[in-house]
């Protein structure tokens, strides 16, 4: 019997990939969308090999309820749908409230359900470093991380990246007091994801930050500062992103480990350069480790120059 997967923001930049690879791989694909009415946003997965396979749901966060009812027939659940911005003008309306209560909710309906076997949750690399791209208190950018690290948070950091480090802590608190829970919880923690959109939305942080460095726009002060001090990122593929959630969901023993996800590090110019079918200057260095996830998931994490480079043709 087919079995289901629920993708919470399945029709986002990473959550298109994950659908695609979910429904390659022979599942029932069932994504949420926000507004169901805005098809522009989710019509791409049509497109996509075994779309007979798909359903489409509107549902927000906030409403437990529908919520409750999207997971309970699910096998597997993935969470990929708190909102990536990074211009931002009420930063409890639309990020902490989305993240941190969402969280919450998609917990609680989880718990309810008696079908549901696993459950992932992309998170981000600001669920264990909030200042990135810059590196944690007390590092140097050439300083290593993984999974071994101390998490770290500052008060200051971006929003953004604070709601996602509070949401991880959500999760962790979950998975401690329901050691009973009947079904296995992990997380994936990509850093800049990069790759070309299978939608043609022009709405996408991700692909937004592709564009910028690739024509040298500075929309805002941060995108400026990365400029002006050459910031070294550390870069994945979108497509490595949602191999790594597939495995992650369909690997058992695996609970309560949050994953790295993450090949080359690569300063901005050289982003620049690359996006614009130009050699790097400099080398690529691997300053996030992606062990972990080699190990445990098997993952092969492709070159960033290939990545940069397809995402302009």
């Amino acid at each position: 019997m087919m079995k289901t997967v629920g993708i919470i923001g399945g029709s986002g930049f990473i959550g298109s990939y994950i659908t695609r690879k979910f429904l390659e791989e022979g599942y029932e694909a069932k994504v949420s969308v926000t507004d169901i009415h805005k098809s522009e946003k989710y019509q791409h997965l049509f497109d996509l090999e075994n779309s007979e396979n798909l359903n489409i749901r509107g549902l927000k966060l906030e409403d437990q309820e529908p919520l409750t009812d999207f997971i309970k027939d699910c096998d597997i659940v993935i969470h990929s749908g708190t909102p990536f911005q990074l211009d931002v003008e009420d930063p409890q309306a639309e990020l902490f409230d989305p993240t941190i209560q969402g969280t919450h909710n998609f917990l609680a309906a989880v718990n309810e359900s008696s079908n549901v076997e696993k459950v992932v949750f992309i998170a981000s690399v600001a669920a264990w470093n909030t200042n990135f791209p810059m590196p944690a208190g007390g590092k140097s950018f050439s300083d290593t991380f993984d999974e071994k690290e101390d998490r770290y948070t500052s008060e200051d950091s971006h929003p953004y990246s604070q709601a996602k480090f509070i949401a991880n802590q959500v999760v962790e608190e979950f998975i401690a007091k329901n050691p009973k829970a009947g079904f296995e919880i992990c997380s994936v923690s990509p850093v800049t994801v990069m790759g070309k959109s299978l939608s043609k939305r022009e709405d996408s942080t991700s692909t937004g930050l592709q564009f910028l460095i690739k024509n040298k726009i500075a929309p805002d002060e941060f995108i400026q500062r990365l400029y002006d001090n050459n910031v070294p990122f550390a870069l994945v593929d979108v497509e490595d992103v949602a191999n790594a959630t597939y495995k992650a969901a369909t690997i058992k023993g695996i609970q309560g480990k949050d994953y790295l996800i993450t090949s080359e590090t690569y300063k901005v110019w050289d982003i620049h350069q690359m996006l614009n079918h130009r050699e790097p200057k400099e080398k690529a260095q691997i300053i996030y480790k992606n062990d972990l996830a080699k190990l445990d998931l098997g993952i092969q994490f492709r070159p960033m120059k290939d990545t940069l480079r397809s995402y302009s043709e």
